[in-house]
C-alpha cells in the first residue's frame, strides 16, 4: 500500500539519520549567550537580544543606549544624550559597518547575531578609533596604532620600569602569582622587540603604573562591574595600566571555578600592547583583538601583533620569525583542514544517500 517504505529504503533512512546528525556546516541562527554578563551591573546588556536583525529604518526602544556603546569605542561622534534616538539611522548604519570591519565580522550593516554577540562580549576599554597601519603593496595587515603613532622615546636597547600600586591591588591572588603573571607577559613582548621591562620599588617613579580599580576611578574611563570592560591602558608615554577590580581574575582555571573568571595573563599581555603603542587588531587570533571570553586563555603573540610592535620599535636581534610563522601557519591549516573534512563528510553522505534512492 505504501511501497516507499519497503525494505530497500531502510539504508536510505539510516544514512539520512547520519546525515542529519552531522554538525551543520551552515548552522541555524541562534541567540547569543547573554548569561555571561552580570545582570546586577549590566542591566542593559540583558536586553540586547531585542536588537537582533535590526537594520536601517528600524526603531527599537533602547537603541539610544546601544549608541552610547558605539560612542564610547569611537564609532559615533560624541553628542549630548538627548540627541541620541532609538532610530537606526544612516549614521548608525555607517557606525555598525565600521565596527564589523574593525572586528573582523561579516559586513552586513545590520545588528546580526555575530555583531550582537561581539557587542556583549567582555572587552578592553580602549577605544577602537585608531590610526590604521601603513599597508605595503600586496601585504594584508590588520594591526593599528594610536593616533600619531606614539612610542616610548628612549635609547636602544630600551628599559622600561613598572610597579604595582600599594593601595589599588587585589588580595585573593598572591603577590608571587601576580608578579609572575606580569613578568611572563612582559617577557613575551621583550622577546620580539629591543625593550626590557624591570619591576621598580618606587610606584610613583615607575614608567608603567599598574593598579586594580572599581568603577569611576578618576581617569575618565570608569569600569562597569563584572565583565563588560575588563581593563584599559594608555598610549605612550602615559604608562597608566588599570584593571577592573570587580572581575574574578584567574591565574589558574583549575583552581578558579567561577564561570565569569577572566584569565589575568591574557588581559595583561593585551594591555601591554597598548602601553607600547598598539591599538586593536581585527585579527581574532591576535592578542590585540579587543574582546576575551570568560575562562579563555590567549597569551601567545601572533604575526599581526609582532609585525605591529616591531614597526614601532624594531626587532629583538635574537628573535626569529620562522618559529612564529610556523605557529601561525599550523593554526591556519588546522582550521582549514577541519573545515574541509566537515565539508567532505557532508558531500559523501549526500552522495551515498542519493545513490541508494536511485
Amino acid at each position: 500500500m505504501f511501497p516507499f517504505f519497503g525494505y530497500k529504503t531502510i539504508p536510505f533512512f539510516v544514512l539520512l539519520f547520519l546525515f542529519l546528525s552531522l554538525p551543520p556546516r551552515f548552522p541555524a541562527r541562534t541567540l547569543p549567550e547573554l548569561t555571561v554578563v552580570d545582570a546586577r551591573n549590566n542591566n542593559t546588556w540583558r536586553h540586547f537580544v531585542k536588537f537582533l536583525d535590526a537594520g536601517k529604518g528600524s526603531h527599537v526602544t533602547g537603541m539610544s543606549e546601544l549608541k552610547k556603546y558605539f560612542q564610547r569605542f569611537g564609532y559615533l561622534n560624541t553628542v549630548p544624550e538627548t540627541s541620541l534616538t532609538d532610530t537606526f539611522d544612516d549614521r548608525f548604519e555607517s557606525a555598525v559597518i565600521t565596527y564589523q570591519k574593525n572586528l573582523g565580522l561579516a559586513v552586513t550593516g545590520k545588528l546580526d547575531t555575530d555583531t550582537v554577540t561581539q557587542i556583549i562580549s567582555p572587552r578592553c576599554g580602549v577605544s577602537d578609533d585608531a590610526a590604521p597601519a601603513p599597508h605595503k603593496l600586496h601585504v594584508s595587515r590588520h594591526y593599528a596604532y594610536f593616533h600619531g603613532q606614539p612610542r616610548w622615546a628612549r635609547s636602544s636597547p630600551m628599559t622600561l620600569t613598572y610597579a604595582f600600586s600599594p593601595v589599588n591591588i587585589i588580595h585573593y591572588v598572591s603577590q608571587s602569582d601576580l608578579k609572575a603573571v606580569f613578568e611572563r607577559a612582559f617577557l613575551r613582548w621583550s622577546a620580539v622587540i629591543p625593550v626590557n621591562f624591570t619591576e621598580a620599588n618606587n610606584y610613583w617613579a615607575a614608567d608603567i603604573k599598574i593598579g586594580f580599580y572599581h568603577g569611576d576611578h578618576g581617569d575618565g574611563e570608569a569600569f562597569d562591574g563584572v565583565l563588560g570592560i575588563l581593563a584599559h591602558a594608555f598610549s605612550p608615554e602615559n604608562g597608566r595600566f588599570h584593571l577592573d577590580a570587580a572581575e574574578t581574575w584567574a591565574v589558574d582555571f583549575g583552581s578558579e571555578k567561577s564561570k565569569v573568571a577572566v584569565d589575568l595573563e591574557s588581559v595583561v599581555t593585551h594591555e601591554i600592547g597598548h602601553i607600547l603603542g598598539l591599538a586593536h587588531s581585527s585579527v581574532k587570533q591576535a592578542v590585540m583583538y579587543p574582546s576575551l571570553s570568560p575562562r579563555t586563555k590567549k597569551v601567545d603573540l601572533r604575526l599581526d601583533d609582532v609585525e605591529g610592535v616591531q614597526s614601532l620599535y624594531g626587532s629583538n636581534p635574537n628573535f626569529k620569525f620562522s618559529s612564529l610563522l610556523a605557529s601561525d601557519t599550523s593554526m591556519s591549516w588546522a582550521v582549514r583542514l577541519d573545515s574541509r573534512l566537515s565539508m567532505w563528510a557532508w558531500v559523501m553522505v549526500a552522495f551515498l544517500t542519493l545513490s541508494l534512492c536511485l
